[in-house]
C-alpha cells in the first residue's frame, strides 16, 4: 500500500487535531498548534496510538483464537493497526527524505 504526500499531510493534520482535510486546511497549515509540544510531540504521540492499536488488534485476534470475539472486530483493530502504522512509516520516511536533502546542501 502506497502513502501519498496528501495522506501523510492530512494524517499530520488531524494528529494536530486541525481535523480539517488538506485542501480546506491549506491556510491553517502554518498555524502552530495550541497544544503544544510541536513535531517532537506529534511523532510521539504517534508511535503511541499506532502501538495501542497493535495491542487492541493482538488482543481481538487472541479473543477471536479462543472463541470468544467476533471476526468483525478482529478485521476492524487489524486495519486500525496497519492504518496507523503505515501513517507512521510515512512520516518516517519524509523525515529521512528531508533530513538527505538538508545533508545534500552547499553551504
Amino acid at each position: 500500500m502506497s502513502i501519498g504526500a496528501l495522506d501523510a499531510t492530512s494524517a499530520y493534520g488531524r494528529a494536530l487535531g486541525v481535523g480539517k482535510s488538506v485542501a480546506g486546511a491549506a491556510g491553517d497549515a502554518a498555524k502552530p498548534s495550541t497544544t503544544g509540544g510541536g513535531f517532537g510531540g506529534m511523532v510521539e504521540s504517534m508511535v503511541g496510538n499506532a502501538a495501542t492499536s497493535m495491542r487492541a488488534a493482538e488482543a481481538a485476534s487472541a479473543k477471536q483464537v479462543a472463541g470468544k470475539g467476533d471476526l468483525i472486530d478482529v478485521v476492524t483493530a487489524m486495519g486500525a493497526a496497519e492504518t496507523a502504522l503505515d501513517t507512521v512509516v510515512a512520516v518516517r520516511d519524509r523525515m529521512v527524505a528531508a533530513y538527505s536533502d538538508i545533508m545534500r546542501m552547499q553551504i
